[in-house]
């Protein structure tokens, strides 16, 4: 039977991949996925093509910005439903491998548990299945845990496999910024460095309580645990519940009126409880995202009591909107509803913190 591992299946610039699928005429071409299509309305993008990163196009950049960087660039709608189908499709040929369990990270990628001889012959087996039932390439990283595997899938783009364990973790990563650990961001990596911590060899090595002061006792060794690249070796198949819903609204001219700002949370709080309503669990807690501009991004929030009634959640999303700043222009509107989660669900909403 061979070993447990975790294999992380990450598809190869998925939104931009499945567009050329059906626009064959596309392959080869610098092509950009944003908002509707249109770089003249504010709008962020949600994936490129290899051929548009290469001048420095990533997710979540400014549309326009995006376009002046690539003039030439072919730039799509968002088409969420023709992903959805596809990724459908690319975890059900996960599910068909051998003795595979299969938990979904997202759209564009999984972690699949399985017990064999030779990671390696079955990540491609595995490869070369997704890539005849879907026409989509993808890139394996093969880990001892979930994080490792995670991370090696790094290694393996695209289109590879690579494998990171406890054995060349430090050989791999040790040189490298800790900002390159998965859960490690920006403002992370930033307070670990005014602790001389400025490697993941140096966070590997560090004792888990001298994080405590900074991080508190439980992020503090958490981030120790990163830096090991420890953690969680199991894949859980449970069925991922949701655990709150949101829906968010970038304006294409600044709200200043007090009176728009109302109706535009209005809207999404009507939206999101359509959302919820399909859940059937009661919210316990809203956040208010507000970008201000010209780029100023600021989150309210507030628990409240347990309701399923839109007007009392309503009301609640409207005491956050006080919270705006008065006078400033307002360019992004988002409202989250969080909800109780039943007993049964997966532990941690997504792999990282408390699900690790």
């Amino acid at each position: 039977m061979g070993e447990p591992w975790v294999l992380h299946v990450d598809l190869d610039q998925f939104i931009a991949a499945v567009e050329v699928l059906r626009r064959p005429e596309l392959a080869g071409k610098a092509v950009i996925v944003g908002g509707r299509g249109d770089p003249t309305e504010r709008a962020v993008v949600s994936t490129a093509s290899y051929e548009a990163r290469a001048y420095g196009v990533g997710s979540g950049m400014p549309l326009r910005v995006a376009a002046r960087k690539v003039p030439d660039a072919v730039i799509l709608p968002v088409d969420h439903e023709a992903y959805l189908e596809a990724s459908e499709k690319v975890m059900a040929v996960l599910r068909s491998q051998p003795g595979a369990t299969v938990q979904v990270l997202g759209w564009d990628e999984a972690f699949v548990g399985v017990q064999t001889a030779d990671p390696e012959a079955y990540a491609r087996q595995l490869q070369r299945d997704v890539l005849a039932e879907t026409r989509l390439y993808c890139s394996v990283g093969i880990g001892d845990t979930l994080l490792r595997a995670k991370v090696a899938t790094t290694f393996g783009k695209p289109a590879g496999v690579f494998r990171l364990t406890a054995d060349n973790w430090l050989d791999v990563m040790g040189n490298r910024p800790t900002i390159e650990l998965w859960g490690v961001g920006a403002k992370v990596s930033a307070r670990l460095a005014k602790l001389g911590i400025t490697t993941v060899a140096g966070l590997a090595a560090c004792n888990p309580d001298d994080l405590v002061p900074e991080f508190g006792p439980k992020m503090g060794p958490w981030y120790a645990q990163l830096g090991r690249g420890d953690g969680s070796r199991t894949v859980d198949d449970t069925p991922w519940v949701a655990r709150g819903h949101s829906r968010e609204t970038t304006f294409q001219r600044d709200l200043v009126d007090p009176r728009q700002i109302e109706d535009a949370v209005r809207d999404l709080a009507a939206h999101v409880m359509d959302d919820v309503a399909a859940e059937g669990r009661p919210v316990v807690g809203l956040t208010l995202k507000v970008r201000y501009a010209p780029f100023l991004t600021r989150t309210y929030a507030r628990k409240i009591p347990e309701t399923s009634d839109p007007a009392e959640v309503l009301a609640r999303a409207l005491d956050l909107v006080a919270k705006i700043e008065s006078g400033r222009a307002v360019r992004l509107l988002g409202l989250r509803a969080e909800m109780t989660m039943p007993e049964d669900s997966r532990k941690g909403h997504t792999p990282t913190r408390s699900g690790w």
